[in-house]
């Protein structure tokens, strides 16, 4: 293959490398010109193209990307047709994806030209996913080269997706007076999805005291008739395992089980327990797996639901990649934004930007409306200042002039948010990418139209979230029923500067996995004034 400028008179049968528009139509990339093309660029001027000129033994790029594609031994895939020098191979199962490192790597060495990408080892996937893809890089490539990608790929197995196997599952859960029924319930459900994917169904759930010897007996019990297919059982502790000896390794060896392992190298999912009585499988789950976030027990439930069975080595061998997200609730924070001193430091975003539409066409702003002569907004701002806390940034949008100069001389720094009609989502994406608040362990967002909200409140709120060393979400409640201010830790932060719209942050508090603490305010945490009637009604004043 020859790459390079070539007189169009001369170009016939080469490939163009770039296309061409002419009045006439385009000339793709890729093309093999003709005496027509020839002719149609001679007609308008054209002199040169930029192309190749293949050799006796050179393989068209899609030719080659097809035949290596096909090569391959794969299992539960499909390929689509090659397109621009690329095939992709698609997953035609739900299932864990295994893949050969060594072929893979002696592929792509054969040669620049030929490039072939994969998702990682023992990565989840689902019917149709891309799980592969094979590229060429250049328009054509030494059939020789493609024999040796061909042989290579043939004599190995270089990949395959091991579909899911329906699973028996019975979780069993053991109980301390300090565990919530709602944690408990809630992890069940968290199991139930997980499960999905494989077609497994949770068909029995056992609660028993955190006892070595009343959980031996649950799993004895749990056993169940391997010939009714495979079965999994999943204990969730109601606390953290210690030591190789306790309650659930210990249990398991009572049931007349084994320990595979204790512990793994994967973070979130530390204290995973790996162990079998009999052919069943025996999971120990880290308390992280109560959350649907990704974590070490999802890779190794993975692997039991897809029909291996994980060793020791295996999941010793789990700690590069390992590190999935900082885990800011830890006794000892690996990394915590601090204040002064050792302080877990929380400053406040004040949400004064929304355009008030409640209060009809023209009418007048709620936030300036005064309660016992003090605009609203001013009045939202002294309660954060009066509860000690800083920084405070305020946003504002709708009628930012106005809003601003009721702020104007407090202890706090204001920023106009000019996307404020595309929603609150803004405002707070804008709050939290302030270095003034995004260097804090948390930020207070406390809402600008929320009079009932004192500074006893707040400070009840930072409180909470300092006792649990920043790693929780602190919520205002009353009788149970979630309201406002909610203070958001830092490693919060990033997922709340990717939402959109007219949305809050619920949906990231939900999906986090981190705990989240309740504080009773009483009425005043649903009390906001979102129309005249409301204004007055709370003791306020309408104006401007």
């Amino acid at each position: 293959m020859r790459f390079g400028t070539f007189a169009v008179v001369e170009a016939g049968g080469c490939v163009l490398v770039h296309s061409l528009r002419l009045s006439s139509g385009r000339l793709p990339k890729g093309r093999i010109l003709t005496a027509e093309d020839i002719d149609a660029l001679t007609a308008e001027g054209v002199t040169e193209v930029t192309a190749v000129r293949l050799e006796p033994g050179d393989m068209l790029e899609d030719e080659a990307a097809d035949a290596i594609a096909s090569a391959f031994r794969d299992g539960n895939t499909r390929r689509s047709d090659a397109a621009t020098g690329r095939v992709n191979i698609y997953a035609e199962a739900n299932g864990v994806f295994t893949v050969d490192r060594a072929t893979v790597d002696a592929l792509n060495r054969i040669d620049p030209a030929i490039t072939f990408a994969t998702l990682a080892d023992h990565a989840a996937v689902k019917d149709g996913d891309m799980v592969a893809t094979v590229k060429i890089i250049p328009l054509a490539v030494d059939r020789l080269k493609v024999d040796a990608a061909i042989s290579l790929v043939s004599d190995a197995r270089a990949f395959t997706v091991k579909p899911y196997l329906p699973h028996r599952v019975t979780l069993i859960a053991t109980e301390l007076p300090t565990l919530k029924v709602s944690v408990m319930d809630r992890t069940a459900r968290s199991l139930e999805q997980r499960l999905v994917p494989s077609g497994s169904a949770l068909n029995r759930e056992v609660r028993v005291g955190h006892d070595t010897e009343e959980l031996a007996k649950a799993l004895l019990e749990a056993l169940g008739n391997v010939n009714d297919g495979p079965q999994l059982i999943v204990i969730f502790g109601a606390s953290a395992v210690a030591d190789s000896q306790d309650v659930i390794p210990a249990a398991i060896r009572a049931a007349g089980g084994s320990v595979e392992h204790v512990g793994m190298p994967v973070d979130p999912g530390n204290l995973l327990v790996l162990g079998s009585i009999g052919e069943v499988a025996v999971l120990g789950a880290p308390g992280c797996a109560r959350s649907p976030r990704e974590n070490g027990f999802d890779w190794v439930l993975n692997r039991i639901l897809a029909g291996e069975h994980p060793t020791a080595f295996d999941l010793t061998g789990m700690g590069v990649g390992g590190l999935l997200k900082e885990i800011p609730d830890r006794p000892r924070p690996r990394e915590v934004p601090t204040g002064p001193g050792d302080k877990v430091s929380v400053g406040a975003l004040l949400l004064a930007a929304g355009e008030a539409s409640r209060m009809g066409k023209d009418g007048p702003h709620k936030l300036l409306a005064a309660f016992d002569g003090v605009p609203l907004v001013r009045r939202s701002a002294e309660t954060l200042i009066a509860a000690k806390i800083e920084p405070i940034v305020a946003i504002s949008g709708h009628r930012h002039d106005e809003i601003e100069a009721a702020l104007a001389g407090l202890d706090l720094s204001t920023r106009f948010n000019a996307d404020y009609p595309s929603g609150m989502a803004s405002s707070l994406v804008l709050g939290l990418s302030l270095p003034a608040l995004s260097g804090c362990c948390g930020v207070l967002v406390m809402l600008a139209d929320m009079p009932a909200v004192t500074a006893v409140h707040v400070g009840e709120m930072i409180d909470a979230f300092q006792r649990a060393g920043g790693g929780a979400v602190v919520r205002a409640v009353h009788n149970g029923k979630r309201g406002n201010p909610i203070i958001l830790p830092h490693s919060t932060f990033d997922a709340v500067r990717k939402l959109q719209g007219d949305v809050g942050a619920r949906a990231v508090v939900e999906t986090c996995g981190l705990p989240i603490l309740e504080v009773e305010i009483g009425l005043a945490a649903h009390l906001d004034v979102d129309t005249p009637e409301a204004v007055v009604a709370a003791g306020g004043v309408l104006k401007g």
